[in-house]
C-alpha cells in the first residue's frame, strides 16, 4: 500500500530511487530536474514517498554523494552501506522542502498545488477539470473530472505534452480509447463465408467434349 498523504504542498518532487547499483549501497536515480547539481548535493535531505509497509516508511534520507555511470545518475546515501539496503529503497519517490511562494523555472517541475483545479483540454476542448494527482512508484497519473466521471491520466509527456499554469491548462493528446470505450469490433464468422453454388450455365461447368465432338 501506498502512502500519498506525506507530500504537503510545500514540498516538489525532484527524484525517484530506481534500483540497486553494485555491491556498496549505491542507487541508480531518475530524476526529476533540470538542475541535479543544486538539488542533488552532499547533505541534501530528502522526504521518502514509500509503502506503509517499507523499513522506510515515515523517515528521510540524506545524500552523501551523486556521481554519473554512462550517463545515469546514481546516489550514495547515509544508512545504504550495501546493496541489501539499497534494495529495501527500490521504487522510493524523493521529495524536498521547498518554500511554496518560490517559483521554480526547472522545466516540467510543479507543486501538486499549482495543478490542481487547472483546466484539462484536448484538442482546444477542455474535457475535464484536475482534481489532484497521484504519484505511484511506475508513473504519476493525473486525476481528471469530467462529465462522466473521474479518468487517470499517466503524465507522461507523450500524453500530456504541455502545462502552463499561466494560463490555467494541461494540454491531453490521449491514445483512443483512455478517455472513452472503443466500439466493438464486428465478430467475423468463418461459418457465414458460403462457398457460392455452381452455376450450370458457366463455361467452367459445361461437359467435356469427346473427340467426336459429343458431350462427355
Amino acid at each position: 500500500m501506498s502512502d500519498d498523504s506525506i507530500t504537503p504542498a510545500t514540498q516538489l518532487r525532484v527524484g525517484r530511487l530506481t534500483k540497486a547499483h553494485g555491491l556498496k549501497g549505491a542507487i541508480k536515480l531518475e530524476l526529476f530536474t533540470d538542475d541535479p547539481g543544486r538539488r542533488f548535493v552532499p547533505g541534501a535531505v530528502f522526504t521518502l514517498q514509500v509503502p506503509t509497509s517499507s523499513p522506510w516508511h515515515g523517515k528521510t534520507i540524506e545524500l552523501v554523494e551523486l556521481r554519473w555511470y554512462n550517463q545515469h545518475a546514481v546516489g550514495f546515501f547515509k544508512g545504504v552501506p550495501d546493496r541489501e539496503a539499497a534494495e529495501t529503497l527500490a521504487k522510493a519517490i524523493l521529495w524536498i522542502d521547498q518554500d511554496s511562494a518560490e517559483q521554480t523555472d526547472e522545466e516540467d517541475a510543479w507543486y501538486d498545488h499549482q495543478l490542481v483545479g487547472l483546466a484539462v483540454v484536448r484538442d482546444g476542448v477542455q474535457i475535464g477539470t484536475l482534481t489532484r494527482l497521484e504519484h505511484l512508484p511506475a508513473q504519476d497519473l493525473l486525476i481528471v473530472k469530467t462529465a462522466n466521471g473521474e479518468v487517470m491520466i499517466p503524465f507522461v509527456k507523450a500524453i500530456v505534452p504541455s502545462v502552463d499554469v499561466t494560463a490555467g491548462i494541461i494540454t491531453i493528446t490521449p491514445p483512443p480509447g483512455l478517455l472513452e470505450e472503443l466500439p466493438d469490433e464486428p465478430d467475423t464468422d468463418e461459418t457465414d463465408a458460403v462457398e457460392p453454388a455452381a452455376d450450370p450455365e458457366s463455361p467452367e461447368q459445361a461437359a467435356t467434349p469427346t473427340p467426336d465432338g459429343q458431350g462427355a
